[in-house]
């Protein structure tokens, strides 16, 4: 993907050239971004990432290229459950993108990479843009693909694998209602098929007049001796269809922004979510934009989801289970905030620009062995450079 990045920006370099020399308006920026992330349940993650933009306002084009890299490491209940150490984990990913609008109609492709050892992630995807009614009414719609393939680390992909692929569509649109408002709205629809069970996910097993006792956050000491011997593997389902709506409103008022995002989403797990995203951004002079930001998320487990699952022995095992707590019913808010300086000349403001967040969030895991809740905070730090 650096190679696949360096290529594009290459490509966007003959193109700024050339548009250049043809009198049109380049617009250039490089950014470099860290961010960190700590919980209560012992994962920690450090990313770094690099990227750039290249763009024409006058000629209509643009290109741009994203790499990052994550580093993780983990010692969570699930892993301690399994007598395995904390593990450290590498992964490399990069998107590329290129977009043509010369007029009122545009079309954007973008392309995307993810590698770790045990899972590489593949995918493509291409949006339509059409704006209508002086600029006022905007309407997108797009298509997308992606090719994952789980592995075991240390075994060929030859030995073991499972395939995940998926379609996603896109449509959407945004109304410029007056000077200061701007509504948005976006349904996707996501097909997902193939194996995508952990292949390192262990489910503890009980007797059936033991797994109505186990209660919520039970330790580990209390599982390990009150499951019976059969501990499989995780089976999630080999076909998924998921359906979300987005809903924006951009509020401008006299020196301040607000921005309400509201999201509801479905799928064929029977898994339902909703989330609500709240930002309020101020300007503190020609300089400095800061903000607040809370959000909270709400979901229910999926179908096959079970606190405890029941089996008699190994040959009499749930056809669908799982450990994952995502797919558990839980609650999380989020609090937290951002700020963004303008460092360039006076007559650049924007040449240079620092950028930091800072969030926490509380997520309540309310039908989950070994956690009932996690803490966790994020801290980001970015800078941008115009050229």
């Amino acid at each position: 993907m650096g190679r696949a990045s360096a290529t594009l920006l290459a490509i966007a370099l003959v193109l700024a050239a050339s548009a250049a020399r043809a009198g049109d308006t380049v617009n250039g920026r490089a950014f470099t971004e860290i961010g960190a992330y700590q919980d209560s349940v012992a994962v920690s993650v450090l990313t770094p990432s690099v990227g750039a933009t290249v763009e024409s306002p006058t000629a209509g084009w643009a290109a741009n290229a994203l790499y990052l890299v994550d580093m993780v490491s983990a010692a969570s209940p699930d892993i301690v459950a399994t007598a395995s150490k904390r593990w450290s984990e590498v992964r490399h990913a990069g998107n590329v993108g290129a977009k043509y609008k010369p007029g009122t109609f545009g079309v954007s492709v973008a392309g995307n990479a993810s590698y770790t050892p045990d899972y590489l992630a593949l995918g493509a995807s291409g949006r339509v843009t059409q704006e209508l009614d002086e600029k006022n009414l905007t309407l997108t719609a797009g298509y997308g693909y992606g090719h994952d393939t789980i592995g075991r680390t240390g075994t060929p992909w030859s030995v073991f694998s499972n395939e995940l692929d998926y379609h996603s569509f896109v449509g959407g649109l945004s109304r410029v209602v007056n000077n200061a408002l701007v509504l948005s709205g976006q349904g996707e629809v996501i097909v997902e098929r193939g194996d995508q069970s952990k292949p390192y996910r262990f489910v503890p097993m009980f007797a059936p007049s033991v797994a109505p006792t186990i209660a919520p956050g039970a330790s580990v000491d209390q599982v390990a001796n009150a499951r019976i011997s059969a501990r499989p593997l995780e089976q999630l389902p080999l076909a998924r269809e998921r359906y979300a709506l987005t809903l924006r409103m951009a509020l401008r008022l006299a020196a301040s922004t607000i921005r309400l995002d509201q999201r509801g989403y479905v799928d064929s797990w029977e898994q339902r979510a909703s989330t609500t995203d709240f930002r309020w951004m101020f300007d503190a002079g020609r300089r400095v934009i800061w903000w607040p930001r809370l959000r909270l998320h709400a979901q229910n487990g999926a179908s096959f989801w079970q606190r405890a699952y029941a089996a008699t022995s190994a040959r009499d095992l749930p056809a669908l289970r799982t450990g994952d707590r995502e797919l558990s019913p839980l609650v999380n808010a989020t609090a937290g905030g951002g700020v963004r300086l303008a460092l360039g000349a006076p007559g650049d403001l924007d040449g240079w620009v620092l950028t930091a967040t800072g969030e926490g969030t509380h997520t309540w895991f309310l039908d989950t062995i070994y956690v009932k809740d996690r803490w966790s905070a994020l801290v980001t730090v970015g800078l941008e450079v115009g050229f």
